[in-house]
């Protein structure tokens, strides 16, 4: 099991990675820690870009709340805790298909104080 701190301003979260439901996904990131970048927001989605190209790996169009996933358009990571412009109804949909690469642990709720622009650092935890 892999896990990583993502600290965006000042929220800090762990969270577990799923390398059954990405594996190319995932080493590409591991392998590109740490990571430093400026936080995004898209509804109830924070995203981010990273330093990775990764083709489609187990496409979701439809996530979960806590769910980490990799945005191959937008070379990002993408955290969502809750409806995006893109949602229907109370699903949580981001703009295009994205890679489920993990979830986040304790309340994704959190990310709701993060701004545009607060920095991100995403880190592996030993």
């Amino acid at each position: 099991m892999s896990v990583i701190r993502i600290t965006c301003g000042r929220v800090s979260v762990i969270a577990e990675l799923f390398p059954e439901s990405a594996p190319k996904t995932i080493d590409s990131l591991l392998s590109s820690l740490p990571i430093s970048s400026f936080a995004n927001r898209w509804g109830d989605e924070v995203y981010f870009t990273v330093p990775i190209k990764a083709d489609s790996e187990n496409r979701c169009e439809v996530v979960e709340m806590g769910d980490l996933a990799y945005w191959p358009p937008g070379e990002a990571l993408c955290i969502f805790f809750g409806p995006t412009p893109a949602s229907r109804g109370d699903e949580i949909r981001p703009a295009s298909p994205v890679n489920l690469i993990g979830r986040v642990h304790g309340n994704p709720q959190v990310f709701k104080d993060v701004n545009d622009g607060d920095r991100v650092v995403v880190e592996r935890v030993e």
